[in-house]
């Protein structure tokens, strides 16, 4: 699967929010400053879950049929089961 430069600078920057998020603990930084850090994180997590699935969908279907033998139906049903377990 290939990921683009948008979606690993997506990755990159959460990976600098969660640093954020310790360095707020270790300062021992109120708790709402630290929550709201990783509400945050969390929202750019699932977005880039999102920016994943719907741009490699087509693909990933594709290679599915191929390799699995199961029809692009029940793949999709697969890559939404996986975007609602995310949340």
């Amino acid at each position: 699967m290939y990921y683009n430069d948008k979606v690993k600078n997506r990755v990159k920057r959460i990976e600098g929010q969660l640093r954020g998020i310790l360095r707020l603990m270790e300062e021992d930084k109120d708790c709402k400053e630290v929550i709201t850090q990783l509400s945050a994180a969390r929202t750019a997590i699932d977005r880039t879950i999102g920016v994943i699935v719907s741009s490699n969908l087509v693909e990933c279907v594709r290679k599915a049929e191929e390799s699995d033998g199961k029809s692009a139906e029940d793949l999709v049903k697969e890559a939404v089961n996986l975007l609602v377990k995310s949340r």
